[in-house]
C-alpha cells in the first residue's frame, strides 16, 4: 500500500485488509510524507499488529512510492492496495485460488464503484473501463488498475527497478505479465473502489500527441524488459509460460 494524506478513509481500508490477512501475511505500507495524521495512525497500528511493516516513502510522487513499497514486499503473492478503498471479505481467498495455475503471473478482478459516503454508484468498474484481455487492448486502453491487481513475487522482481518515463506502475506490471505469462481475469467485484475527488492517481491527461507518446514509451519499456528477461532465461518460476506481446 502507498499512502499520502489518506487519513479520511484509511481506517476502514486497513480493517478490511487485516481482518482477512493470514497470520503469516504482511502489509507493507510506504507513506510519502503525509501531513494529515496518516503517519501517526500507521505508527500506532504497526505497534499493535506485527503484520504491518511501515516504511517512509521516497517523497517523489505516487509512482515511486508504489515502487518503494513493491521493493520491500517479499510475499509469494503481492496484492496492490490503495489507501481509500474497502476490500470485500473474500478477496484474498478468491485471488489466491486464481493463482493455483502456475502460468498465471497476475490476477485482475472487478470492483464496485462507491462515492465518498460509501454509496454504490456503479456495480462494475470493468464495464466502465471496458476491461478485457490482451496486450494491444490494454496498451490502447489500460485495464490494469493497481487496486484490482495481485502479482507473483517473481514478476515484481523482474519488473524492478521501474523504467524511467512510464506513466504508472500498474499498466507496466500488467503488460509485462501478459508478455511473460498469463493474466487471470475474475469478473466478480472483490472490493469497493472509492472515487471521491481526492484520489491519488497516476492518470495523465493531455492531447492525442501526448497520449500516443506515452503509449509508445510504455510499449518500448515493456518490450525491452521482456526481451531482457527472456534472454536471461525467463522468470525464475514455472509461471513464465505462454506469454505473448
Amino acid at each position: 500500500m502507498a499512502t499520502y494524506n489518506g487519513a479520511a478513509f484509511l481506517d476502514q481500508q486497513l480493517a478490511s485488509i487485516l481482518t482477512q490477512l493470514p497470520e503469516d501475511g504482511q502489509l507493507v505500507i510506504s507513506d510519502d510524507g503525509s501531513r494529515d495524521g496518516t503517519w501517526e495512525k500507521l505508527k500506532l497500528l504497526a505497534a499493535q499488529d506485527s503484520r504491518v511493516r511501515l516504511v517512509r516513502g521516497p517523497g517523489r510522487g505516487l509512482l515511486q512510492n508504489f515502487a518503494h513499497a513493491l521493493g520491500r514486499a517479499d510475499g509469494d503473492i503481492i496484492f496492490l492496495a490503495d489507501q481509500d478503498d474497502v476490500w470485500h471479505p473474500d478477496k484474498i481467498e478468491k485471488v489466491l485460488a486464481a493463482f493455483a495455475r502456475p502460468e498465471v503471473l497476475a490476477v485482475l478482478h472487478d470492483a464496485r464503484v462507491i462515492d465518498g459516503t460509501g454509496k454504490v454508484v456503479a456495480p462494475s468498474y470493468f464495464a466502465i473501463r471496458q476491461t478485457g484481455p490482451g496486450f494491444w487492448h490494454n496498451l490502447k486502453k489500460n485495464g490494469f488498475i493497481g487496486c484490482c491487481m495481485a502479482v507473483r513475487r517473481e514478476l515484481v522482481a523482474a519488473a524492478l527497478p521501474l523504467p524511467a518515463g512510464i506513466p504508472m506502475h500498474d499498466s507496466y506490471l500488467g503488460l509485462l505479465a501478459t508478455c511473460l505469462g498469463q493474466v487471470a481475469y475474475l469478473r466478480c467485484a472483490l472490493f469497493d473502489y472509492r472515487r471521491h475527488g481526492g484520489n491519488q492517481t497516476g492518470e495523465q491527461h493531455g492531447g492525442a500527441v501526448k497520449m500516443i507518446s506515452q503509449r509508445l514509451g510504455l510499449y518500448r519499456a515493456v518490450r525491452r524488459r521482456a526481451r531482457q528477461i527472456k534472454a536471461a532465461g525467463g522468470i525464475d518460476s514455472s509461471a513464465a509460460r505462454g506469454g505473448r506481446c
